[in-house]
Formats: structure tokens, C-alpha cells, sequence
């Protein structure tokens, strides 16, 4: 089995499509299509009837902590049971998340994605400090190409993007009612709240905008730009009046305090030094007013850099945010069964059809050839997960006058003396998967 360290096990077509892609690939009987068909139905309905299950466990673990809540609540939950329930939604948040084929996202790679520049050359800097809990998952890394003017020319370049980008914070508690150094001073974000969000079309070295503690400064340039015209427009003023700061320090002690503090002083300036020295006043002022001048204008630069960036923000958590909150989960639980069915798909109809026994390794690596040889994708196909959810479908397949108590439930996946993978046919898989949904529930 290979592993490709540049491909993802995100399958980028609908679990609608990978039916009918396998149905043209023309190795399913005539008469079996239909039956194909029915199966990946029912299976498609039970999948989401299961995962229905965990978006509920979510939402009533999420309930407590939901800043966008609506609804009063008849129990007062204690410490304990609020610090068991976050680490249920934090968990359960990474767990369905991993189901739909994102991968989580470090912070030693959110750090190195923070120090690239991103289309707007400023400094960020994130504090995760100020977090209680950070989870940030992504799906989807592409190359996309952005359009943007430079200099009155067009230019066009690529961008490292992630398609799709799911994070979880938990803001810290404040300690005896007043903000720290280091915690986070938005009022809009209460530290007893789970805040949660799904976005799209992120650049990679733009994903500290969905932070709601990014803080910017100048960049080494910016600095630069500031300071190395300041000390080459200082150097010559100060070699210019250095040799007569006597001089000078004379000359305004005469005009501000008249000629006796002068000779009091024992300086030298009488009126003709002043009137000498008035040209080089007024030019070292000059040369003080135009370097402050470029130097406004340089600070501007960055005011206006800093406006473009605020904007930047804006339009990502307005045009590319999905979701937020509780409607995450909705969302991510419908990517999940996406994916889930589709790996399943995927699995039974390679078994199905192979002619051959397959060892998971060799259905695996079946998979990312059939997907690459005939659609052109490329992806590092998760074996393990829709091997152990077939093993895990289980139910009866019952024959004519044969009793139910006397019949043992079977999976719908097995493995022979040789490790390798054995599905039920059509007929079968269809009728234990049916005796599963007849037996859902057991209120009668």
C-alpha cells in the first residue's frame, strides 16, 4: 500500500457521481445494475439515519456553550459536567471532521503559515495563549490563480489556498474580573462560549484572518523605509551643525534670552554670528521638514496597508464564511456521510467486481489507480476506515421458513484465511442492510 505524502484522501466528487462513475465503468452485469443501485440507496439512507445520531450528541453537548442560543435551559449545569461536556464537543468536532477527510493543522504549522506574506505585506502575530482550546482542521489544499494590480500592471499568481478550513476556539477565562497582558480584549467573545466556524477558498498564508486575536505591525521593509531615509537625511544636518553647536546653542540663547545670558555664559554670538547663522537655520529646518514629510508619507503607507488588510478580513468572513457555531455541525456531519458512503462505494464495488482476491493493501492501491487511470484524480485512498465500517454493518439474512432467534447476524465484510477481503453479493447485502433498518428500534 503507498502512501503519498502529496495527496489527500478527500475524493472530490459526490457520492451520486461515484455511483454512476462505477456503473460506467461497464464491469456490473446488465441485469445487476438496478441492484447496485438499490443498495448504495439504502446504504446511503442508513448512513445518514447513523450519523444523525452524532450530530444530536453534538448539538446537546454544544448546547451550553453556543454563543448564538436562543433557548432558556431547565438545568443548571455544574463545573464538572460543563469541563465533560466541552472535551465531548471538542472531541466529537475532531472526530467528525476526520470521518469527512479534513486533517488537522498544527500550530507549529499555523506559526510557519503566519510568518510567509501573504498578498498584503504586514506582520501578524497570533497569541494562542489566549485560547483554552484551538482545534483548526483543513480539506482541499489547491493552487489557485488570483488576478491583482501592481504599479498599474495586471499580474497574475498562484496562490496556495485550502478549500475548505473548519475552526474551534475556546477563549480563556479572565482572572479577577480584568483583562491581562496577554488575553483577548474583544467584548464580543465571552470565555464561557465554544466559538466555531467553517470557511472556504483560504489562502494558506492568509488563514491567521480567521483569528479573532491576529494583531499586525510593520514589516522589516516597512521599518526600513522609515528609518535608513531618517538617518541618511540626519547625517548630513548633523555634519553640518555639529562643528558650530556652540554656535548655534549661542545663537538661540541670544534670541530667547537676550545678549547678557550669552556673555554670562561665556558664548559666542553676537549679531552678526546671528545673521550668519540664519541660512543654516532655516536650511537644517528645510531638511528636518522634508524628512518628516517623507516620513508621513511612509507611515501613511502603512495606515493604508493596514485599512487594506481590515478590508481583506472583512470580505473573507463575509463572502467565504459557510458556517458558524451550532450550523457547523450540520454541515460537517453531511460531509462525513459524503465521505463515508462514498469510501464505502468505492470498496464494495472494487470487491464486488475484482476477479481476483485483494489483500487491503492491494484494494487500496486498486482504488487510487482506478481513480487515477480513468478520472484523472489523484488521492491517497483511506482503506482502513470503510474496511471497518463494513465489518461494523452487521444484520440477518434470513431464508424462507428459516427462524430469526436461530439465525446469526454476519457483517457485510469478511476477511478469508489469507487476509483477504470478501464482500456479500448484491441479493444479500441489500437484505442484511434491510434487516437493519427493520430493527432500529425495538419499542414495540
Amino acid at each position: 500500500m503507498t502512501v503519498y505524502q502529496d495527496r489527500e484522501a478527500f475524493i472530490p466528487y459526490s457520492r451520486r457521481d461515484i455511483i454512476e462513475l462505477c456503473i460506467k465503468d461497464g464491469k456490473l452485469p446488465e441485469y445487476s445494475l438496478q441492484k447496485f443501485r438499490d443498495f448504495c440507496s439504502i446504504l446511503l439512507a442508513y448512513y445518514h439515519f447513523k450519523l444523525h445520531k452524532t450530530l444530536e450528541i453534538l448539538k446537546k453537548n454544544y448546547a451550553p456553550f453556543n454563543p448564538d442560543a436562543n433557548t432558556k435551559y431547565i438545568v443548571d449545569y455544574s463545573d464538572s459536567e460543563l469541563a465533560t461536556m466541552k472535551t465531548k464537543v471538542v472531541q466529537s468536532f475532531a472526530e467528525i471532521l476526520e470521518k469527512g477527510n479534513y486533517y488537522p493543522i498544527s500550530k507549529a504549522s499555523l506559526e510557519r503559515a503566519f510568518q510567509e506574506m501573504s498578498l498584503i505585506e504586514l506582520k501578524t502575530d497570533i497569541d494562542f495563549d489566549d485560547f483554552e482550546e484551538m482545534v483548526c482542521y483543513c480539506r482541499g489544499d489547491i493552487y489557485q490563480t488570483y488576478s491583482f494590480k501592481r504599479f498599474f500592471r495586471k499580474i497574475e499568481k498562484k496562490i496556495d489556498i485550502f478549500e475548505r478550513v473548519a475552526l474551534l476556539i475556546k477563549c480563556k477565562e479572565k482572572k479577577d474580573g480584568h483583562t491581562s497582558d496577554n488575553s483577548l480584549e474583544d467584548p464580543h467573545l465571552i470565555p464561557s462560549k465554544i466559538y466555531i466556524s467553517l470557511y472556504k477558498n483560504i489562502p494558506k498564508n492568509d488563514i491567521e484572518f480567521l483569528f479573532p486575536n491576529v494583531k499586525i505591525s510593520m514589516t522589516l521593509k516597512d521599518r526600513l523605509m522609515l528609518v535608513v531615509p531618517a538617518i541618511g537625511a540626519a547625517v548630513p544636518i548633523a555634519l553640518k551643525i555639529l562643528p558650530q553647536l556652540l554656535l548655534i546653542i549661542g545663537v538661540i540663547v541670544f534670541l530667547v534670552f537676550g545678549p547678557s545670558s550669552v556673555e554670562q555664559l561665556k558664548l559666542r554670538a553676537n549679531p552678526e554670528d546671528v545673521k550668519n547663522m540664519t541660512g543654516l537655520l532655516l536650511a537644517s529646518l528645510s531638511l528636518l521638514v522634508t524628512l518628516g514629510g517623507f516620513c508621513f508619507k511612509q507611515y501613511s503607507q502603512y495606515k493604508t496597508k493596514q485599512i487594506k488588510f481590515q478590508k481583506q478580513v472583512t470580505e473573507t468572513l463575509f463572502f467565504k464564511n459557510i458556517a458558524n457555531n451550532a450550523g457547523v455541525f450540520q454541515t460537517l456531519v453531511d460531509d462525513a456521510e459524503e465521505e463515508e458512503c462514498k469510501e464505502i462505494i468505492l470498496v464494495y464495488y472494487h470487491l464486488l467486481t475484482s476477479n481476483t482476491s485483494l489483500t487491503p493493501e492491494q484494494l487500496d492501491d486498486k482504488i487510487e489507480v482506478w481513480m487515477e487511470e480513468n478520472f484523472d484524480t489523484k488521492i491517497d485512498f483511506d482503506i482502513n476506515g470503510p474496511l471497518n465500517n463494513l465489518t461494523k454493518i452487521q444484520g440477518k439474512i434470513l431464508r424462507d421458513g428459516e427462524d430469526e432467534d436461530e439465525v446469526s447476524e454476519i457483517p457485510l465484510l469478511t476477511y478469508d484465511e489469507n487476509g483477504c477481503c470478501q464482500v456479500l453479493p448484491l441479493d444479500d447485502a441489500k437484505q442484511l442492510i434491510d434487516y437493519i433498518w427493520d430493527n432500529a428500534f425495538h419499542y414495540a
